[in-house]
């Protein structure tokens, strides 16, 4: 039935509905026996794969360059004529294979999802998707504009950012007000947006019977393994655990740096100046240099994922330096008709941007590794676990680190590589504390929707957040920065409670990580064995194939504790 589909995603990107329909329309029609059964799961993944593949070129473009109207308006097009389409005819397909009483090899975990999609699916919320898409596409356009200026040269978001690990403390007090003050003149647009979104989510939960966005959004993440009262006992892990952990680590850092009280530009959870008072290191000058190095370093981790890699690079599916017109953040973006994967950064060449590229690598191992699945419900990241897609990602920003000094291909001295594992050791501590911020704020936001359209109420609930899991900075005077800065989080606007799985999976990665230091080889192959289940497995269950518990409990929370503080102290010694 789908022959006739192109062979080139990129010929498919001409396609509208009307020439889709009756591939979509053949496949809900056709008869299904336990000898077709297979074919039909093929066929539908290969329509699929080629609308998703479709919607998400389009939906880079949005983001590689900001200022492109003419790409934002096909994007809002695609978004608004095929989507919807696109979303009941998946819905169809899922409900004729839940009904048909077939059960193909290994379709058990996609099935449970189908189910859980099933559950929520209802067509008025189709269009009420789309707009939230267009707002997002509006919001990217925003932040994408921003620009700084600075001694006459004119900076992006990253640029600025990047110099909050800048020695001089004047230059980084300087570029947190500059954010700030950024911030504070997009508040009125950020704003609307923000209460634009938070009315569609509120609409989509009311549709589909719920008495609120959160227990949607649960469905909609396919959460079956734990509550969001796990949730609130994980944060309280954190505040026993992690906060006095890093209120030690801050005590050192004000010593290190001769300071009486830490301000956030002294400390802000994943820039922060060296410790020592080192300069902040500069691995690499240009996107040429980043992806090079890269190569040699995933050369000596494994040979398959260099080969993975090669591939990204040689067919222009990176995209990682800083520019104007770029949508702030990183991402990997899955191509799943072509088999492939799209890395997204704004790289200005920082250490953190060496972590980006490894994490969002990660990502795309992932995709290759779980291609060989038959049913793009079986392969497609989209379906998997979010809290093992991160773990991926997280896990490799680990297993790369040992081959990142030059001797071994890297991009450092030992010198300089000993303050790259310090700058690392101390970002994943702190991580979780800023994470439970993050996590907690949005279980308030949409426990208090109503509460939550008022953006100064949203203002002082993470204000008080902040205080409570990192005490350890004083806002004296720069108040209304503190209330503000939620909105630098585009997480908490765009990707509603996707926050916590990083949390999570940072206690699986350390893990991975502490089984790589006594069997390197045996932790990469345990790691690589996970990636290519795919969605076949259960969450846990994938866990323990990468050859750890998923557990995120105060025992748990401890023991990653203590692996981080040990490598910290062994590291403070080296200067």
């Amino acid at each position: 039935m789908t022959s006739s589909l192109p062979a080139d995603p990129i010929e498919f990107l001409k396609w509208d509905w009307s020439r889709m329909a009756p591939h979509a329309k053949g496949l809900l029609r056709r008869r299904l026996t336990p000898s077709s059964i297979d074919g039909w799961l093929a066929d539908w993944s290969e329509l699929a794969g080629l609308i998703a593949e479709s919607f998400n070129r389009l939906y880079i473009r949005t983001t590689t360059h900001t200022n492109d109207k003419a790409g934002q308006a096909r994007f809002r097009k695609y978004s608004e004529e095929v989507m919807p389409k696109a979303r009941a005819f998946e819905q169809g397909m899922k409900k004729r294979l839940l009904e048909c009483g077939l059960r193909p090899k290994g379709m058990a975990v996609p099935l449970r999802r189908m189910r859980s999609d099933s559950a929520i699916y209802r067509p008025e919320n189709l269009p009420l998707r789309t707009k939230s898409e267009a707002l997002e596409t509006k919001l990217n356009a925003l932040t994408g504009s921003r620009t700084f200026d600075w001694d006459g040269e004119t900076l992006n978001q990253a640029q600025v950012l990047a110099k909050l690990a800048h020695a001089n403390r004047k230059t980084r007090e300087r570029a947190w007000m500059a954010l700030s003050g950024c911030l504070e003149s997009q508040k009125p647009e950020l704003d609307r947006l923000w209460v634009q979104l938070l009315d569609l989510r509120g609409q989509m939960a009311r549709n589909a019977g719920l008495r609120n966005y959160r227990s949607y959004r649960w469905r909609e993440l396919a959460r079956f393994h734990y509550t969001p009262q796990d949730c609130r006992i994980f944060h309280d892990a954190i505040a026993r655990v992690v906060v006095p952990a890093v209120q030690r680590l801050a005590e050192r850092r004000k010593r290190g740096l001769g300071l009486d009280r830490l301000r956030v530009w002294d400390d802000f959870w994943h820039l922060r100046p060296d410790p020592l008072g080192r300069a902040a290191l500069q691995p690499f000058e240009t996107a040429a240099e980043l992806t090079a190095t890269a190569e040699r370093v995933f050369t000596r981790l494994d040979p398959d994922l260099a080969s993975y890699y090669r591939i990204l690079r040689d067919e222009g599916l990176l995209d990682l330096e800083a520019r104007a017109h770029k949508a702030p953040g990183g991402y990997e973006m899955e191509l799943p008709a072509s088999k492939r994967a799209f890395i997204f950064t704004v790289a200005v060449g920082t250490h953190l941007d060496v972590l980006t590229h490894l994490h969002e690598s990660g990502h795309a191992f992932h995709v290759f590794e779980s291609t060989h699945w038959p049913c793009h419900y079986q392969a497609m990241l989209d379906y998997v676990p979010v809290e093992f897609v991160e773990l991926g990602s997280m896990a490799m920003e680990l297993l790369g680190s040992p081959f990142l000094t030059r001797d071994r291909g890297g991009f450092y001295t030992e010198l300089q590589y000993a303050q790259a594992q310090l700058e690392q050791m101390e970002s994943i501590l702190t991580f979780w504390p800023y994470m439970a911020v993050v996590d907690a704020f949005q279980h308030w936001v949409y426990e208090n929707l109503e509460a939550a359209r008022d953006t100064r109420q949203c203002d002082e609930v993470w204000a008080s957040l902040v205080r409570v899991f990192m005490p350890h900075l004083d806002w004296t005077g720069i108040e209304d920065t503190l209330r503000m800065c939620w909105r630098l989080q585009g997480h908490i606007i765009t990707s509603p409670f996707y926050y916590v799985e990083y949390g999570m999976a940072q206690l699986g990665a350390i893990g991975v990580w502490a089984n790589a230091r006594k069997d390197p080889q045996g932790a990469v192959k345990a790691y690589r064995r996970a990636l290519s289940l795919g969605n076949t497995a259960s969450l846990p269950d994938l866990y323990k194939a990468a050859g750890v518990r998923f557990a995120f409990g105060e025992k748990e929370v401890a023991q990653a504790v203590g692996l981080v503080e040990g490598a910290i102290n062994e590291l403070d010694s080296i200067h």
